[in-house]
């Protein structure tokens, strides 16, 4: 899909990974970002481009979103979610979670806008063997996160193979950067700008994932949206590294210039459904084309130095 000259509803769009969508949307296209603002905050919305219009809807409110999915809209990028699951509760994560993504097709289906993009999870995939590619089977998700997104990526299938929709699934790996909060690398800070002395960490700090900066996150969607055509496509998106949670609070403590004694909650996961281990195949997105800019240390740290201003700002 060519993304140029296009009407685009961006849902989410005042959170970390839906503000960059737009900012780089907007150079060429109308932007039309909904929020309930519940986590995101109007504030980061790029108001000072004239494609861009804001809404604050909540996407539960069936009503609400089909004032906002319009005939003239050429696409739908879906961002918008509940994810602190390990902070709320897992009945209303998964049911809101399913209901927004509902509510949004629908709406689209009836008014003949056909083509969506959605922020999935590489916890769909549960604990499995790294690299892990799309094809990987079977799917167990061990977090009611990861449960959620399966299910909603089962309903976009429904409509992409029923009801002629085109539509793109992105399996994230950790997305860090400027407009985020409730993550291990904003927590870090968060902790260390309270007390520089003392560092928790949840878990045993031996967890390693990889971590891909939200502009690799915006740039990988945007550019297989131009290259796979299919009627359901699924991509991974992340990098070839890892880094394990201990280096994290390294780098943070290097980018506050302090040097904290470290105290671990133990166990091997930082919460339940928690994976200790992930690092996403992104082969199939590389063979269109496309390869990260920063892989995972350089994306934490790059992350690190974005967040500070903003979180001092919050502190303050």
């Amino acid at each position: 899909m060519n993304l140029s000259g296009k009407r685009v509803l961006v849902t989410g769009g005042a959170g970390q990974i839906g503000t960059h969508m737009t900012t780089v949307l907007a150079a060429e296209n109308e932007v039309v970002s909904v929020d309930d603002c519940s986590k995101g905050r109007r504030e980061w919305v790029p108001d000072d481009h004239e494609n861009v219009e804001f809404h604050e809807v909540d996407l539960t409110d069936e009503a609400a979103v089909r004032e906002v999915v319009t005939a003239d809209l050429d696409l739908v990028v879906h961002l918008a979610a509940l994810s602190d699951v390990n902070k709320g509760d897992d009945r209303e994560v998964f049911e809101d979670n399913n209901e927004m993504t509902y509510n949004l097709l629908a709406a689209m289906d009836d008014v003949g806008v056909d083509k969506i993009a959605f922020s999935s999870t590489s916890a769909v995939y549960g604990e499995a063997p790294r690299p892990t590619p799309e094809d990987f089977a079977p799917l167990e998700p061990i977090s009611t996160y990861g449960a959620c997104k399966l299910a909603e990526e089962a309903l976009l299938s429904v409509y992409a193979h029923s009801h002629d929709f085109q539509v793109w699934a992105f399996r994230f790996a950790n997305v860090v950067g400027p407009h985020q909060r409730n993550t291990v690398v904003p927590d870090f800070i968060e902790k260390l700008l309270a007390d520089p002395e003392t560092l928790e960490i949840l878990g045993d700090g031996r967890q390693e994932k990889a971590y891909i900066h939200v502009s690799d996150t915006v740039s990988g969607m945007v550019h297989v949206m131009a290259e796979a055509d299919d009627a359901f496509n699924v991509y991974n998106l992340g990098t070839k590294t890892t880094i394990p949670v201990t280096q994290i609070a390294d780098v943070v403590s290097d980018v506050l210039g302090v040097d904290p004694d470290y105290e671990f909650t133990g166990g091997k996961r930082g919460w339940t459904g928690d994976i200790p281990r992930m690092r996403l195949s992104i082969e199939k997105a590389r063979g269109q084309g496309w390869e990260p800019e920063l892989e995972s240390a350089d994306a934490v740290r790059r992350a690190a130095e974005e967040l500070l201003p903003e979180l001092r700002a919050d502190s303050e």
